[in-house]
């Protein structure tokens, strides 16, 4: 009588998994692009800071007045100035000068747009 129960019962459980693993899949996937996104916004964010600090060292310098803005291009990825590169601004004339760096965050999912990184950096003219 024991192994009849037991028949039944595994029949019942027979597709169980499969069925699990089709209704968490697209969870486990969203959350995987979600890191993956998060991932691709700290990246622009630090690459938009080391363009910053670039390019204020090299207005700093005083060589010309473009140099700046060739210093922030060349240490951004290549990966972020084919996905919409950046806006770069230089302020302060005086004692100092204050580069602000503007990379668009790539997306994951295409057509859905996560904004700009935005940092600054303020370094002392020689």
């Amino acid at each position: 009588m024991n192994l009849r129960v037991r028949n039944r019962t595994q029949r019942r459980d027979r597709g169980q998994a499969g069925i699990e693993l089709v209704s968490w899949t697209p969870l486990l996937l969203l959350v995987g692009l979600l890191v993956i996104q998060l991932g691709l916004g700290v990246f622009a964010a630090q690459q938009a800071g080391t363009a910053a600090r670039a390019a204020a060292r090299a207005d700093s310098d005083q060589r010309n007045d473009t140099w700046y803005e060739r210093a922030a291009r060349d240490s951004l990825s290549d990966f972020l100035e084919k996905n919409g590169g950046a806006r770069i601004t230089k302020s302060g004339w005086g004692d100092e000068v204050t580069v602000t760096v503007r990379v668009k965050v790539p997306s994951v999912v295409p057509g859905i747009s996560f904004g700009e990184a935005e940092k600054s950096a303020t370094m002392p003219r020689d």
